[in-house]
């Protein structure tokens, strides 16, 4: 059956209209769904009952429950949901003192390559329709505690970018979720032409992944450096109709490879002059892979030498390590 949930108002509008219903029944339909949770079509009480009996046979609403939830030692959720395909994904519920923010995944493993992430080692495995991707958040225990969400879980958000277009309008729209554009987050290593079409149609913050100002470093970590230069995704999202945005750049630690003052004295070069900001990650080891964090004191100084230089820096705060679900641990395995 076809899931109501993740169709955008219009999709709506034309879904009640083939079926010979008015269309102000696909607004009614999305208040129910985006604002009430609605669970079951029959649930959704101000549409007739004739109305219902035909949208029964073929539409289900769509939302599913995770399977598995683990919980770290530092308050971290991770939570694991299975997709109509089979295949699983992995959200991350990050409680704080002031805030609570939701990473969710726009694809089942992904077909990047980072050398770094554990999701890259599925290869791709399916695209998630925008009501998997929204599924994380209206079926998240602690959604009514969320004030952030970040599209940074598996998956290359640009790879799928007109289901996550979708999820974002959703979630932005009045007839949605209302949300600003401000409280969303979409990470991308900066994959054309769905980047393009993301600073076109949405005003969401965005972050993309650096991880080395060389070239050829970046390559190394990133494959599709070659096809996709962090030069040329500079000159693309630094164009005056997009500086309204916050932009930053994300940037992971490895001990020898990326984390001399040589490396922080390129970014400045690459970077200055630009209205962004850089987030330090730490390296989560991951199996099998030569790569180690940099140390704790290797970070402080070259954060203060990057802010000194004029580019706000700051170390992310490293969450839910124990159980993998820190920054580039997310495997979608089925536990």
């Amino acid at each position: 059956m076809e899931s109501l949930f993740g169709k955008t108002l219009d999709e709506l509008v034309t879904t009640v209209k083939e079926k010979g219903l008015p269309s102000f029944s696909g607004k009614q339909i999305a208040d129910w769904l985006y604002k009430k949770s609605v669970r079951d079509i029959n649930g959704i009480t101000n549409l007739s009952k004739k109305a219902r009996e035909m949208l029964s046979p073929e539409y289900e609403i769509g939302l599913y429950p995770p399977s598995d939830v683990q919980v770290s030692s530092d308050g971290t959720k991770k939570y694991l949901y299975r997709l109509r395909s089979g295949a699983y994904i992995e959200s991350v519920y990050i409680p704080e003192s002031d805030r609570a923010t939701l990473c969710i995944s726009s694809q089942a493993g992904c077909r990047m390559g980072c050398r770094f992430c554990m999701t890259a080692r599925q290869g791709l495995k399916a695209n998630l329709t925008s009501g998997e991707i929204l599924n994380q958040i209206w079926s998240l225990p602690e959604k009514d505690k969320l004030t952030n969400v970040v599209y940074m879980g598996m998956g290359e958000p640009m790879d799928n970018i007109d289901e996550v277009l979708k999820s974002l309008e959703i979630l932005t729209a009045g007839y949605g979720a209302g949300w600003s554009h401000k409280r969303i987050t979409v990470s991308t290593v900066g994959i054309f032409p769905g980047l393009e079409k993301f600073l076109k149609n949405s005003q969401c913050r965005l972050a993309i992944s650096l991880h080395s100002p060389f070239d050829e470093e970046r390559r190394k970590l990133i494959p599709v450096q070659k096809a996709f230069p962090a030069k040329d995704i500079l000159k693309l999202i630094v164009k005056d109709e997009y500086t309204q945005r916050r932009i930053s750049f994300e940037y992971i630690m490895f001990s020898g490879v990326n984390d001399s003052l040589r490396h922080a004295a390129a970014l400045v070069k690459l970077l200055s002059g630009n209205d962004i900001r850089i987030n330090l990650i730490r390296f989560h080891k991951i199996p099998d892979n030569p790569l180690s964090p940099s140390d704790e004191t290797t970070m402080e100084n070259f954060k203060n030498y990057l802010n000194a230089k004029g580019l706000l820096t700051t170390i992310r705060s490293s969450r839910g390590e124990d159980i993998s679900a820190a920054c580039g641990m997310l495997s979608g395995n089925e536990k």
